[in-house]
């Protein structure tokens, strides 16, 4: 192992430590029962709203975020001068985002009531890209132990305030959505503070410095990463939107209710693979300034995302009704009919959305090796054409196959996303193939299928398939070498 490679192993293990203590309790215990709670008619709305106000979260950080991770990890030495100046530029983003949020949700026919629910998601919206700035501060410093403890906090306090919500027999019954808003607004300035204090303790920033030569300097360096994260946002986010503005009435919401359900899982399985791109992106950029070869930790961290998202995908292959059913139970005013067709579409969802999740896992490492690379304007480009395929086959497929079509259409744009950015590292990087590695990711993709499938087959129930057909896995990635233990235990003693 190289010393990146132990700083990437060691520190993943404690954020992916953090990240499963917190946030599948979050996702499972908080944020599902507030959805079963309200119904999926309620949830959808919100939903709805939620993801709108994704769209145009890029102009509250114009890219900033990644550009300054970037160049943290490369000139430690410029985060004073950064600090004091993008802190004043990203209260006037903020200005303009909401300026834009609710004159848009004005022109596509938002009520009074869906509006002030924009104001104020979009206000979380303001300190979730705050905070994530913060963050990147403080993984630019590859300061991994603290960033692992900031990236949870914000959930660990929601769970503590909604929880509350929930266990009390009053707030329970008289439970609105935008209860839920404000608990996310507390938690996330909470964490903000603690964040500033923690960078505080590690420069010498003293005052806000208002420097429009330095405002047009950022701009100008963050453009690439802002117009990137906006074409992904667009093809990441817009199905919802599109479901509610496409199809009449209450269908809408209903629709991106059902739809949001089967996604949540597929967000609990991204937060895992988002925590690679987080520890990846700093390192990947340290290294290549320094001339490191990369590829070591490339496969390293694409063997583990790619054990974990076929594994998940077989699961949900096999296993999607079942899970489906235990996760959402049947209304209390739901028919069992509608139940049961409920109940059927969002697995056949779940199926689709976990195979848009080998690709989105994959482009963590790919994609990030590439922006750290500065291979922006190639990505902008595949991004872009994502994004109109995206929208192409949702106006196409929402009208006839309703949230089911906004899941094929999730599908094929990862799947396009990610072959090429593997065509671009294989060309840029000037990679030869490894016949018998890649046979070897070939097979275990058909010994995770036929494990799932024989479990199911057999009927040994939902908890036992999963326990058995992942201890399968792990010695299948292990047996195939995509898992190295020893190597990894000889790290872990070494680091003590």
């Amino acid at each position: 192992f190289a010393p990146m490679q132990k700083k990437f192993i060691t520190n993943l293990g404690l954020i992916v430590f953090l990240n499963l203590l917190i946030k599948p309790f979050w996702i499972f215990g908080i944020d599902r029962s507030v959805q079963n709670l309200v119904g999926v008619s309620s949830y959808g709305y919100y939903s709805a709203i939620l993801n709108f106000s994704f769209l145009f979260s890029i102009i509250l950080d114009f890219g900033i975020t990644n550009y300054n991770n970037r160049n943290i990890a490369q000139h430690k030495h410029l985060l004073n001068k950064h600090l004091s100046g993008i802190i004043i530029l990203r209260f006037l983003l903020a200005f303009v985002y909401f300026v834009i949020i609710m004159a848009s949700g004005a022109i596509i026919g938002y009520s009074a009531d869906q509006l002030k629910l924009l104001a104020l998601v979009g206000l979380n919206q303001f300190l979730l890209t705050f905070v994530l700035y913060l963050r990147s501060n403080i993984s630019g410093l590859l300061l991994f132990k603290t960033d692992s403890i900031v990236s949870v906090l914000d959930r660990f306090l929601m769970i503590v305030f909604v929880g509350f919500l929930l266990l009390n027999t009053y707030t329970r019954a008289h439970f609105q959505i935008e209860w839920f808003v404000y608990a996310q607004t507390l938690a996330y300035l909470i964490t903000g503070v603690f964040a500033a204090v923690a960078i505080a303790q590690k420069s010498s920033f003293v005052r806000l410095s208002w420097n429009i030569p330095f405002f047009v300097m950022i701009i100008k360096q963050s453009f690439p990463f802002a117009l990137l994260t906006l074409l992904m946002s667009f093809y990441n986010r817009i199905d919802f939107v599109l479901l509610e503005r496409l199809l009449p009435g209450k269908l809408g919401d209903e629709q991106s209710g059902i739809y949001a359900s089967a996604f949540r899982l597929l967000d609990a399985a991204n937060m895992f693979a988002y925590l690679f791109a987080a520890l990846l992106l700093p390192i990947f950029a340290n290294m290549l300034k320094n001339k490191e070869n990369v590829i070591g930790i490339v496969r390293l961290s694409f063997n583990i995302l790619w054990v974990v998202s076929i594994y998940s995908a077989s699961i949900a292959l096999f296993n999607a009704h079942d899970i489906m059913r235990v996760l959402y139970p049947q209304h209390v005013d739901e028919s069992l009919l509608a139940f049961a067709e409920r109940l059927a579409e969002s697995a056949l969802i779940f199926k689709l959305l976990m195979t848009a999740f080998i690709a989105m896992s994959s482009s963590y490492v790919f994609g990030t090796l590439l922006t750290a690379n500065g291979n922006l304007k190639t990505l902008n480009i595949t991004a872009f054409s994502c994004m109109l395929l995206n929208i192409g086959l949702n106006l196409l497929l929402i009208p006839r196959m309703e949230a089911v079509g906004a899941a094929i259409t999730n599908v094929i744009s990862q799947m396009l996303s990610i072959f090429v950015q593997v065509v671009l590292v294989i060309l840029i990087f000037k990679l030869k193939p490894d016949w018998k590695y890649l046979s070897n990711l070939f097979l275990f993709v058909l010994v995770a299928i036929g494990v799932s499938y024989l479990a199911k087959l057999i009927g040994i129930g939902l908890l036992w398939s999963i326990l058995v057909s992942g201890c399968i896995a792990i010695i299948t990635a292990i047996s195939f070498k995509l898992l190295n233990i020893n190597n990894l235990f000889t790290l872990l003693r070494k680091e003590r």
